[in-house]
């Protein structure tokens, strides 16, 4: 569906972004993936995906709270495939604390890599895809750019500034055969939530399954974690033709979190 195409996928060395990155290249998109890790992990990472999907792969290790490295990461992914034609927007750190507690410094590194740095790439991204009259943009929001939380102040105001920032793309683009539009995931499976959902375990003494329903049951109505390949499915499907009048819209997949 995507052959041929270039996608850049911040934060995908692990997660969600990880699964996204397998997805467009299970379609024969190239790849610019970019975020922290081992060195030896991310590389087994990279080389796994041209070797699995036959498309090539690029690493950027762009510190996404640095917007000349961002700006750099997006001429490279230009430069290297002749064009960047899908931008997803995924990179992302959280802290929790009351208002009246929480680090500024904490504060300005969530607003920097979970709001800023999309900014920051859909600025350098857009030029390009205007000229050749062809872009996706997909901004990996939350069920929290949404609804909120307590104790996410930081979390929660980027990520409803994301949704905003979506829509403004949007319009911006709308005649530029360019679409912007966000995923809001609620409870996603992850390696750092199963964690979590074993360390509650030990500490209960109850079965995971149980701990995986009370962690859910705090805000989806489903019991049921989405999958990030869920998450990777969708992206594609943004990215393809069939939405091409798809834009500045935000999707839920969220178990109905934000249904109530």
């Amino acid at each position: 569906m995507l052959k041929g195409k270039s996608a850049l996928v911040t934060g995908s060395t692990s997660g969600i972004g990880l699964a996204i990155a397998r997805a467009f290249a299970a379609e024969g998109a190239n790849l610019t993936i970019n975020g922290f890790g081992d060195k030896a992990a991310i590389e087994n990472e990279r080389a796994g995906l041209e070797k699995q999907f036959g498309v090539k792969a690029v690493y950027s290790p762009a510190d996404m709270s640095k917007p000349a490295e961002i700006a750099d990461m997006v001429r490279t992914a230009e430069k290297t495939f002749g064009a960047l034609d899908i931008l997803v927007n995924n990179a992302g750190i959280q802290h929790v604390a009351n208002i009246e507690d929480f680090p500024v410094e904490k504060w300005d590194a969530i607003i920097a890599v979970n709001l800023s740095s999309s900014f920051h790439t859909i600025r350098a991204a857009v030029p390009g895809m205007k000229k050749r009259q062809w872009g996706r943009i997909i901004n990996i929001a939350s069920a929290h750019g949404l609804v909120a939380s307590a104790q996410k102040v930081a979390y929660v105001s980027a990520k409803h500034g994301l949704v905003g920032m979506t829509k403004v793309v949007a319009i911006e683009c709308a005649n530029s055969s360019i679409t912007c539009n966000a995923i809001c995931p609620g409870w996603v499976l992850t390696p750092l939530v199963q964690a979590q959902i074993d360390a509650r375990a030990k500490v209960s003494g109850r079965p995971v399954r149980e701990e995986e329903i009370a962690l859910l049951s705090e805000k989806q109505p489903m019991h049921q974690f989405t999958k990030p390949e869920n998450i990777g499915a969708l992206a594609v499907f943004l990215a393809s033709d069939a939405a091409a009048t798809i834009t500045g819209s935000a999707y839920s997949v969220d178990g109905g979190w934000t249904a109530a």
